[in-house]
């Protein structure tokens, strides 16, 4: 790995002003994005993944957002830069994918049109040339007949076809960061396959660092490098891939992996879901955020789980903010049959 990170995000709070009181959505969350490797995000809905990468494109609303920490993307802190400066960055240096493409493009205008009007903005190209990119761009991913298909109209694509659209728009001025935010959510399993390929495709292509946002265990799986857990605006365990999902070190991860359905598991052995539900993040609970929902907070004893915050002690990247120690975690997570990504 690069020993410079090319985004570096540094105890980031992200806080909601509301009539009920403030939304803790993020609370003290630290990551790195290496070139060229993908980092995937996954936790629950409403655990701050979607907030925190919002936050790194400058797209939360200001009146009502209080933002603290460091978001160092190449060096340079985006939470110091003026708007206009986060436009120029934005589509640039950095873009995303948006989980809903319907919702995301304009139904007024062409896919080619919508597509090349952010390549015209970022270049100053001629709207020939825009046009041009765009076919090349809907080429690139995959879009037959793409001389043809520029002129057509959301509504005349299939999910798939749109989604390949919005990473088509997304990677139109070769950014440097991509965030996939649950792209493949509403997509049938084949489509989700094309469109993992198709990123991971573009990525050896161009180097691309991505962060993909999902709840799905199985996609990180597939197409992740490093993995961050969050649950309750928090991080909960970190690590490459191939760590957290065969060496989990945290309840949390534990469970999100014992509710998953495996091929090669016992067909007569039941899911095994985390009790309870995600916190409010009004009213965040005390101590580790999961501790409510946790099976092992009396092998830890003494109250601590619910009173002290555990803190998240990396050594290589690797870690998990639990307050078992070795010794138990071996003990409580000894019938853990574990996944063993290719």
């Amino acid at each position: 790995m690069s020993s410079t990170p090319f985004l570096s995000v540094r105890d980031l709070h992200v806080h909601f002003s509301t009539e009920d009181g403030t939304v803790r959505a993020v609370d003290g969350l630290s990551f790195d994005v290496e070139r060229g490797r993908t980092l995937g995000i996954v936790g629950e809905s409403g655990s701050g993944k979607s907030v925190t990468n919002l936050a790194v494109l400058g797209l939360h609303h200001p009146e009502h957002t209080e933002i603290s920490g460091e978001i160092l993307l190449d060096g340079r802190d985006l939470l110091t830069v003026g708007e206009r400066e986060l436009e120029q960055l934005r589509g640039n240096k950095m873009s995303m994918i948006f989980q809903d493409a319907l919702a995301s493009l304009s139904p007024y205008h062409t896919i080619g049109r919508q597509i090349g009007e952010t390549f015209r903005k970022h270049t100053g190209a001629s709207r020939k040339e825009a046009r041009e990119r765009a076919v090349e761009m809907l080429t690139k991913v995959g879009i037959p007949q793409p001389d043809l298909r520029v002129d057509d109209y959301p509504h005349q694509f299939s999910g798939g076809m749109r989604q390949r659209a919005m990473i088509a728009m997304a990677l139109v001025c070769d950014p440097e960061l991509l965030i996939a935010d649950e792209p493949t959510t509403a997509l049938d399993v084949t489509v989700q396959a094309q469109i993992m390929d198709l990123l991971k495709d573009l990525q050896q292509e161009t180097g691309t660092s991505i962060i993909f946002i999902t709840h799905d265990l199985g996609v990180i799986a597939d197409i992740a490098d490093d993995v961050l857990v969050m649950y309750g605006g928090r991080c909960m365990e970190r690590g490459t891939k191939k760590e957290v999902l065969s060496d989990p070190r945290h309840p949390y991860t534990l469970g999100l992996l014992g509710s998953m359905p495996t091929l090669d598991g016992p067909v007569d052995v039941p899911l095994s879901p985390i009790p309870g539900t995600p916190p409010s993040l009004l009213h965040p609970p005390g101590g580790c955020r999961f501790h409510p929902r946790c099976s092992f907070t009396e092998e830890v004893g003494g109250g601590r789980c619910a009173t002290e915050q555990p803190v998240l002690e990396l050594v290589d990247g690797r870690g998990s903010a639990c307050h078992l120690s070795t010794e138990q975690r071996a003990r409580c997570f000894a019938d853990f049959a574990g996944i063993r990504p290719n």
